[in-house]
């Protein structure tokens, strides 16, 4: 868990303190022994090699040790790269992508194709056993159209095309994976009645997810910190109702909303905590979860 300085130099780490941080995370292992732990994954943790596979390995480790990790994806950067190749503009209302059906189709080819396998391949180039699957794979996420509501009039809906909110989750798929000691990947891509693809915010599915696996934790990277304060001062611990307090004095805002809005549903629901963490420090997730200062915000 130690950092590398941008020099070259390495920290050197004494046996001791070695043993001191095996010894740290020995009761948070004995505690979360053969719990599910939903991470959603996004952010320069996606797009930066090193801390790519930093990801891949906390994953491995976690897996080793008892855990029953679940990832959910995101892509943007990667959909965008991919849509200015054929020669389209990714187009944005209130922070959600207009999905037309040649963008879906763009979408569904990154997100359940490249990004996808570039994950599961780390995992499997680390010792794991990772199996990517989309919400179309044994009918996982099923989805309904989403609209949303003017700004100029609240009354009056908007059509965004292949957007979806979820409808239903059908985690038999994710649950045999896990018994079988896979690590699933999930594309945020869900199915309609109507047999279209949807397009579904990351955040909002693994929040989902999580209630519905009733997972221990659910663990949101990001690239801040954490929850800040009006001041820019990380927020170890959240409740609900702080949270609103939050959301009422603009202190949450942007893409921090659907974030922290998936969160609480999810705390309400069953899942016992949810961790906001930074995914530009290397080994977030062995740190938020096997040592006893973590590096976050907990939700709770």
């Amino acid at each position: 868990m130690s950092h590398t300085p941008t020099n070259n130099t390495t920290i050197k780490i004494s046996s001791s303190i070695k043993a001191d941080i095996l010894s740290e995370a020995l009761p948070y292992i004995r505690k979360f022994h053969g719990k599910t732990i939903v991470v959603k994954y996004g952010g320069n943790a996606m797009t930066d090699t090193n801390l790519q596979r930093s990801v891949a390995n906390d994953l491995v480790l976690l897996k080793l040790v008892g855990l029953k990790p679940v990832v959910v994806h995101g892509g943007g950067p990667q959909i965008n790269e991919a849509l200015n190749k054929v020669g389209k503009q990714g187009t944005f209302i209130q922070g959600m992508r207009i999905t037309d059906s040649e963008t879906m189709e763009v979408v569904e080819w990154v997100l359940g194709g490249q990004v996808q396998q570039d994950i599961v391949m780390m995992i499997n180039e680390f010792g794991g056993k990772a199996v990517g699957l989309t919400g179309k794979d044994g009918s996982l996420i099923q989805a309904k159209k989403k609209m949303i509501p003017s700004n100029d009039n609240p009354n009056e809906l908007i059509d965004i095309g292949f957007v979806g909110d979820v409808v239903r989750i059908d985690t038999s798929v994710v649950r045999a994976l896990q018994n079988d000691q896979f690590i699933p990947i999930i594309s945020p891509i869900g199915y309609g009645e109507d047999g279209r693809s949807y397009n579904i915010n990351a955040d909002l599915v693994a929040g989902k997810l999580a209630e519905t696996l009733q997972a221990e934790k659910l663990i949101m990277m990001t690239n801040t910190p954490g929850v800040l304060d009006k001041k820019g001062k990380l927020i170890r611990t959240l409740s609900s109702t702080e949270i609103q307090d939050l959301f009422n004095d603009g202190t949450i805002s942007g893409g921090m909303i659907p974030k922290i809005s998936s969160s609480l549903e999810a705390t309400r629901n069953g899942v016992n905590s949810v961790h906001i963490v930074d995914g530009r420090v290397p080994h977030c997730l062995l740190l938020e979860l096997l040592t006893d200062q973590g590096v976050g915000t907990m939700i709770s």
